[in-house]
């Protein structure tokens, strides 16, 4: 785990202060930070929604691959953001290709981050030739949303103001959990995505990725099956579909598709006896806001959390 270095002071008007340098540790080693900055990059997914939800407006973040709908490169929640802010949007980094070096160097930053990414050490040392980088604490893309926000927040020198964002955003999520006690005692699974065509393997989402991690925000539980099948640093993991009642422990299975892709799973004679499937205890995400947000973010929580807990609950009464 991830530990900064970090040690906040108040001044007389209640403000906090943060002493330099500042020292964070991660995946990588340690970044020294020698003056709080005022140039603010960011790569890969989402780590641009830190700064923005504690108003500040990077100089460059990545371009969204997924859910952006009108093809601007910025998802429904960040355009929002910005235009509270009244902020136009900065660079964007075309990340199809990988990391855009040249492009992240021509913003000048003070500091780059990406606490929520899968950086090679290669990457790692090329982005800190340009400045500071604050890393992933331990592995590729397992950065829960409130490690995302504590060591970015940390590397704006705005720790403090980091831990009251992670207390406002719980407390939405514990007020949208409570109008639905159904989900309390429920399991869940998040299946990638399967081919229609092809379901010959179930793919999932291990207990190390982001999206199962944020089941047990809104009162869910990983099965046990999921738990087993779990490997030290791996986010996915696969079963053939001969062995899919290793999974009839799962109350909830929520994927990405649509009523073709149900409607094959339920014609396939193994994966229609899976007893969620049997019960239609099925949340079909698509390339949507709800879709993305399963993959939860600081500005995306709060966007997307009372339909995304009414569908899972949904889900959740057909499992009884």
């Amino acid at each position: 785990m991830a530990a900064c270095a970090f040690l906040g002071v108040f001044n007389g008007a209640g403000a906090q202060e943060t002493p330099y340098p500042l020292t964070i540790e991660h995946a990588f080693g340690t970044t020294v930070i020698a003056q709080k900055p005022e140039r603010v990059a960011t790569v890969a997914w989402a780590n641009h929604e830190v700064p923005l939800a504690l108003g500040v407006v990077p100089v460059g973040f990545a371009r969204a691959n997924f859910g952006d709908d009108d093809g601007d490169g910025l998802l429904p929640w960040v355009v929002e953001k910005l235009a509270e802010l009244g902020a136009d949007a900065p660079a964007l980094f075309d990340e199809g290709d990988g990391i855009d070096f040249e492009a992240v160097a021509a913003t000048r930053p003070d500091v780059i981050l990406a606490a929520y990414s899968g950086l090679s050490q290669a990457e790692y040392e090329t982005l800190s030739q340009i400045a500071p980088v604050v890393a992933y604490p331990d592995h590729p893309w397992s950065t829960d949303w409130r490690q995302m926000i504590r060591l970015n927040s940390a590397g704006l020198g705005m720790a403090g103001e980091g831990q009251a964002l992670i207390a406002d955003i719980e407390a939405q999520i514990a007020g949208a959990v409570a109008r639905y006690p159904e989900l309390q005692g429920k399991s869940a699974m998040f299946v990638t995505h399967l081919n229609p065509m092809d379901l010959g393997t179930v793919n999932f989402y291990t207990t190390n990725d982001t999206r199962v991690k944020f089941f047990e925000d809104l009162g869910l539980a990983s099965p046990a099956s999921v738990v087993a099948a779990t490997e030290p640093g791996k986010f996915s993991g696969s079963v053939s579909t001969e062995r899919v009642d290793v999974f009839e422990d799962v109350d909830i299975v929520v994927t990405y598709g649509d009523q073709h892709l149900l409607t094959s799973i339920l014609a396939n004679v193994l994966l229609s006896k899976v007893p969620a499937v049997a019960n239609g205890s099925f949340v079909l995400l698509g390339r949507n806001p709800v879709g993305t947000a399963a993959n939860p973010t600081p500005l995306a929580i709060p966007y997307v959390l009372d339909e995304y807990t009414a569908m899972l609950a949904e889900a959740a009464r057909k499992s009884e």
